[in-house]
C-alpha cells in the first residue's frame, strides 16, 4: 500500500520541481561543486572551487563567510596599480587619466625612435648603403638622408675614400712564407696589399669575407707571378715588374668575383732566401755584386778610352786640314809643341858660349825647397 502511496506521490510531482531537483543532485556532483553538508565526514569530499577564498576553520574544504575572494583581491591590485581607486571610493587618481598618460608617453617615445631611425648624416669620405627589409634599395651619397624608420629601411655607412692595407708575410713573423721561383728555388716573400672600396654595393653583399677574399686572391697572384721569374730577379731587380704584375692579376681576380674592390698598390718589403741557406747565399750575393761592379768599372774604362780616341780622331783631323794649307808652319808648330811637352818636366842643364855666365839651376832650388818645406811639415805633425 505504501508503495503504491509512494509510487503515487512521485508521480504526482510536477515537473518544474522535478527540474529543481534534478539540478541540486548535479551541482553536488560537479568538480565545483560545494561538497557535503557539515557533518558528513565520510571523506568523499569533490574538489574545491578554484574563485573560492578556503576557509581555515573548515579544514581548507568549505566557502569562508567574510572578505573578498582571490580574484576580487587580484582585480583589486591591478586598479591600485594603475592609480585607481579602491572599492571604498580612495582619492587616487582615475584610471581614464592614467591610461591617457600612458599613451602619450608611448607615442613620445615612438615619436623620438622614427625620428632617430630616419634622419640620417652621412661624413664626406662615406658612403651609405640602404636595405629596406634586408634588401638592397640604394647607394646614398655624403650629406643628411632620410630614410623610413627602421626596421623597415636600415643604412650602413662604408669608407670608400680610405687606403686600406693589409700585411701577407710580415717581416717580424716567426712563420715564413716560402713562395717557388721559376728556377726551381724558394723565396720567402712579405709584402704589403692597399686597397680601397669602389663599390660599397658589392663589398657588402657579393662575399661573405671581403677582407679573407683579398688575402687569398693576393696570396695566388703572387705565387702565379714569382712563378715567372727566378731567384736573382725576385730578390733584386726584378720586384717592381713583380709588383706590377701582381696588381693587375689581383684587379682582373676581383673585378671576376664582383667584389667591389679596388687595388691600389703592392709593396714587396722582403724578399730573402729561406734561413737555412742565408749565410751562403749571402756569399754568392756579395761574389756577384763583385762581379757586376768589375764589369761596371771596366764598361767606363772602355768608355772612357773611347771617348778620348773619338777626340783625338777630331783633332787629328783639324790638324791636317791646316796642314794642307799651310805645311811648314804646321810642321814647325807640331815640333815646338812636341818639344815643350817632352821637356817641360825634365831637368835641363844649357851650356852657352864662352864670355857668358853660367846657366842657375833653379828647377834643381826648387825641388830642393819644395822637400825641405815637406819634411819640416812631417815633424810638426
Amino acid at each position: 500500500m505504501s508503495n503504491d502511496n509512494n509510487g503515487t506521490v512521485g508521480r504526482r510531482i510536477p515537473g518544474g520541481l522535478r527540474q529543481f531537483f534534478g539540478s541540486i543532485s548535479l551541482m553536488a556532483n560537479s568538480p565545483w561543486g560545494n561538497g557535503p553538508k557539515d557533518g558528513d565526514d565520510d571523506g568523499k569530499r569533490g574538489p574545491r572551487n578554484p574563485w573560492v577564498t578556503p576557509d581555515p576553520a573548515d579544514g581548507g574544504r568549505g566557502r569562508r563567510p567574510r572578505g573578498p575572494s582571490a580574484l576580487d583581491e587580484l582585480l583589486r591590485k591591478g586598479r591600485g596599480s594603475f592609480g585607481g581607486g579602491g572599492s571604498g571610493g580612495g582619492g587616487g587618481m582615475n584610471l581614464p587619466e592614467s591610461a591617457k598618460l600612458w599613451k602619450w608617453g608611448a607615442l613620445l617615445l615612438v615619436a623620438i625612435w622614427a625620428i632617430f631611425s630616419m634622419i640620417h648624416i652621412v661624413p664626406p669620405e662615406k658612403e651609405g648603403v640602404v636595405t629596406r627589409l634586408g634588401s638592397y634599395v640604394r647607394t646614398v651619397g655624403p650629406g643628411v638622408k632620410w630614410t623610413w624608420p627602421a626596421p623597415v629601411e636600415q643604412m650602413r655607412m662604408e669608407d670608400v675614400r680610405a687606403i686600406r692595407t693589409m700585411q701577407v708575410g710580415s717581416p717580424t713573423a716567426t712563420a715564413e712564407n716560402f713562395v717557388l721561383t721559376r728556377d726551381q728555388s724558394i723565396v720567402d716573400l712579405a709584402y704589403e696589399v692597399r686597397w680601397s672600396v669602389r663599390d660599397p654595393e658589392l663589398f657588402i653583399f657579393q662575399l661573405a669575407d671581403p677582407e679573407g677574399t683579398i688575402r687569398e686572391v693576393a696570396e695566388s697572384a703572387m705565387r702565379a707571378t714569382v712563378a715567372n721569374f727566378d731567384l736573382v730577379q725576385a730578390i733584386g731587380p726584378g720586384r717592381v715588374d713583380i709588383e706590377a704584375q701582381v696588381q693587375n692579376r689581383m684587379q682582373a681576380l676581383l673585378d671576376q668575383y664582383r667584389a667591389g674592390v679596388a687595388i691600389q698598390g703592392i709593396a714587396i718589403r722582403q724578399a730573402d732566401p729561406p734561413k737555412q741557406v742565408d749565410e751562403a747565399f749571402k756569399e754568392v750575393t756579395a761574389a756577384r755584386q763583385e762581379r757586376e761592379s768589375s764589369i761596371n768599372q771596366a764598361r767606363a774604362y772602355e768608355q772612357r778610352i773611347l771617348e778620348r780616341a773619338r777626340g783625338d780622331t777630331a783633332q787629328f783631323d783639324q790638324i791636317y786640314e791646316q796642314y794642307r794649307l799651310a805645311p811648314e808652319v804646321t810642321r814647325r808648330r807640331l815640333y815646338y809643341e812636341t818639344m815643350e811637352s817632352v821637356l817641360s818636366n825634365v831637368d835641363k842643364t844649357i851650356v852657352e858660349a864662352r864670355g857668358v855666365t853660367p846657366y842657375l839651376p833653379l828647377p834643381e832650388v826648387r825641388k830642393r825647397a819644395d822637400a825641405a818645406q815637406d819634411s819640416a811639415a812631417k815633424g810638426g805633425q
